[in-house]
């Protein structure tokens, strides 16, 4: 990568040091810091305060507040995070009960602090519109929609995807959007408002694995600060702000520069450290486009451990949302054709008996066809009464009806058709869906044009960047280059841009959530509490504004 950039440098006329890495080396080993009394420190940090007595401490502080906790407080605190990478983190979790607990607790403490809503009275008289992602897992969905009706009583909810609500908070009413996160990235393109469904994809790569490349970078580089643990809370928070400050992708930039940052750590002095980088700035982003430099091996640990994936309640084959354009990427990080529900999977046996027939209580068709040929299979008595003669052969079996043999062809197919969705499911949870940017966002704008040239351009040239991960200065120019190189067809036709009217990117989701809520048309959406009550979960299938 540090090389082709500098052929890229070159080739834009840009100025090429020789000895640029050996000039930062040198300056980061012989630099040491310069301590600062904490008194004398205008910017130092307020650290939550743990009282002295363990019995007093709070059982659970969430928000920024616990990443201000100190590491030598007394009791000892643990972070818990009840959803990692756009799912439920099941890794850190003993039972599903404590990972809805922890998720409930957080809520609940957001609407007694920030909203003020410490009563379940006084919900009772607001209505919750929640932002769900693209591509949900179903069981998440319904037990968001328990937490919220029974646990904080709500009077209303309603659901609305990430990708559509960026719509209704940008004003858009077509386009492409690119939501980029702390963890993940998802691709949804939206028309007519509405997701196109197939056109859902998410990346497991976000705004921490440039972090994290950033300082594995800098530590190569001799960092004068080699004690650096992300794992640390206030480690952390210093390698988003060195992210925040200095990453950026304008190659202009791209020289041997001069930095300085202050380290401040809970019951020690502050420490100011001067470094030099040259191209680290601009390579850690750079994973978005080259996800193979960036550490996937924690990312899959404990999946679908505590929470099964979602069935259907008649044929029993797994439903969880999925798309095409999903299924290219996981084909892609895969590098093996996807499994299509018609093709047999020899490693899972279904047995007979476990096929879920479309009514519940009704026995499957396997069961009925063992009994008739159990009942076949006694030798059946002669119809004209008489003995038979001497040295006849044993009495024939009669031969299944036709309608008997159609049957059991067609239990066969269903069970073949169980076991080649189940396995699709199974890869498609321990393949880790990585692909470069550019080439995701093209796979959702093709997909969701429908081989419609007309349409696939309207989508290129509305690809709308929003979240906290594309406000590195000069991505969205680096993005639109990269898309007009990969496809020079549409070269003129796409365009990257920002959200209107000065919007901030990280929060325009939920802005646009709150646009959604007070529209007359969403009043269909509404779930009260008497039709969950009556319905429960299966209410979803009524009340979504996409196919449930």
């Amino acid at each position: 990568m540090s090389q082709d950039l500098k052929v890229h440098m070159r080739y834009n006329k840009l100025r090429v040091l020789p000895n640029s890495k050996e000039l930062v080396n040198n300056y980061n080993k012989r630099t040491p810091p310069d301590m600062i009394p904490e008194h004398n420190d205008p910017h130092r940090i307020d650290w939550t305060e743990i009282p002295n007595i363990p019995s007093k401490a709070p059982d659970f502080i969430t928000g920024n507040a616990a990443l201000r906790i100190p590491d030598n407080s007394k009791p000892k605190y643990r972070l818990f995070w009840p959803i990692r990478y756009g799912v439920l983190n099941e890794k850190d979790y003993a039972s599903k009960n404590l990972l809805y607990q922890d998720l409930a607790t957080i809520i609940e403490d957001a609407l007694k602090t920030q909203l003020s809503l410490k009563r379940k009275v006084e919900r009772a008289q607001h209505n919750c519109v929640f932002v769900i992602p693209d591509l949900y897992d179903r069981i998440y969905v319904t037990q968001v929609l328990e937490m919220l009706i029974k646990d904080f009583g709500f009077g209303r909810v309603c659901f609305i995807q990430e990708s559509l609500a960026a719509t209704f908070g940008a004003g858009y009413s077509q386009g492409c959007v690119v939501d980029m996160g702390a963890q993940k990235t998802s691709i949804c393109c939206v028309d007519d408002g509405m997701c196109v469904e197939e056109s859902r994809v998410n990346l497991k790569v976000g705004g921490w694995d440039v972090t994290d490349a950033f300082m594995r970078m800098m530590l190569f580089d001799h960092f004068p600060y080699a004690d650096i643990d992300l794992r640390r809370r206030y480690d952390f928070l210093l390698g988003e702000e060195l992210k925040q400050k200095f990453c950026t992708m304008n190659e202009a930039d791209i020289s041997v520069q001069l930095f300085d940052f202050h380290l401040r750590a809970p019951g020690q002095d502050t420490r100011k450290y001067q470094f030099k980088t040259y191209d680290e700035p601009l390579l850690a982003p750079m994973g978005y486009f080259r996800p193979t430099i960036l550490d996937h091996s924690e990312r899959l640990k404990g999946r679908r451990r505590l929470v099964d994936r979602s069935y259907d309640l008649y044929d029993g084959l797994p439903n969880d949302a999925i798309s095409s354009a999903q299924l290219t990427v996981i084909q892609y990080a895969s590098n093996v054709p996807v499994l299509t529900s018609a093709l047999p999977a020899p490693a899972i046996e279904v047995p007979p008996a476990t096929i879920v027939s479309s009514t519940p209580n009704r026995q499957g068709p396997l069961s009925l066809l063992n009994r008739l040929q159990e009942n076949e299979a006694t030798p059946r008595s002669s119809e004209a009464g008489s003995p038979a003669p001497e040295g006849a052969a044993t009495p024939q079996i009669r031969a299944a009806s036709p309608g008997a043999v159609a049957n059991q062809e067609t239990a066969n197919a269903q069970a073949h058709a169980a076991a080649g969705a189940l396995q699709q499911s199974i890869q498609q949870d321990r393949t880790l869906p990585v692909m470069p940017l550019d080439q995701a966002i093209m796979t959702s704008v093709i997909t969701a044009g429908r081989g419609e040239d007309r349409k696939i351009r309207e989508f290129a040239g509305g690809i709308m960047v929003v979240g906290g991960g594309g406000k590195i200065p000069g991505f969205k120019q680096m993005l639109e280059e990269r898309l007009q190189a990969l496809h020079p067809a549409y070269q003129r036709d796409v365009m990257v841009g920002s959200p209107p009217r000065e919007l901030d990117p990280q929060v325009l989701a939920w802005k646009g959530a709150s646009v959604f809520g007070k529209l007359s048309l969403t009043n269909d959406s509404w779930i009260g509490q008497t039709e969950y009550d009556m319905l429960g979960s299966r209410i979803l299938a009524y009340k979504c504004m996409w196919a449930w």
